[in-house]
């Protein structure tokens, strides 16, 4: 086919792509010397990022809450404890025909923030927290693409289907429409 049956289109896509899964200890230093872990979760997490040179930066932050006991398993309290994180997401897939400077990002949580298990350090006054997460990162850009056309089979108007609709208009029973009026 000629070099006119091919055009040029500019769109946005996602001309990067990446994804990551961490894992961190976190230490927590509770107000007493813990006697045993009665649970551990995690809340308030809170991201953002920036694409930098063929990557993502996701920084981000959450509250790992830890309840625990102590004075000998006679009394118990929840330590909280607000941690920040800083996640460089490696894209894999790149487009490298990207025409604009101007790139968004897009990025979801694949496995939010969550404790995987909580036990008392060696020395015995603090409180290690395993915590996993996981994102997944698109870079969008404005590109070129290129699609050939088909000039055999341009669109014709076709006329017929408004004839088609009115004669389905005019078999309609009006009356199937309305229903008995309730007083």
């Amino acid at each position: 086919m000629a070099e006119n049956g091919y055009r040029e289109i500019i769109t946005k896509a996602i001309c990067g792509k990446g994804k990551k899964f961490s894992q961190t200890a976190h230490t927590i230093s509770p107000s007493h010397k813990p006697s045993s872990i009665l649970g551990c979760w995690v809340i308030n997490h809170k991201y953002k990022t920036h694409y930098q040179k063929d990557c993502v930066i996701v920084e981000g932050s959450y509250d790992v809450n830890i309840w625990y006991s102590y004075s000998n398993n006679t009394k118990t309290e929840v330590v909280t404890e607000t941690v920040t994180y800083r996640d460089q997401v490696a894209l894999t897939i790149k487009d490298k025909k990207v025409i604009s400077d101007h790139l968004e990002v897009a990025a979801r949580t694949l496995q939010e923030p969550n404790c995987l298990e909580a036990n008392i350090s060696p020395n015995g006054n603090k409180i290690v927290a395993q915590v996993e997460r996981e994102f997944l990162v698109e870079v969008i850009g404005e590109t070129k693409v290129r699609v050939q056309v088909d000039e055999d089979d341009l669109f014709e108007e076709d006329d017929d289907w408004e004839d088609e609709l009115e004669e389905a208009f005019e078999d309609l029973d009006s009356d199937f429409l309305v229903g008995e009026i309730e007083e």
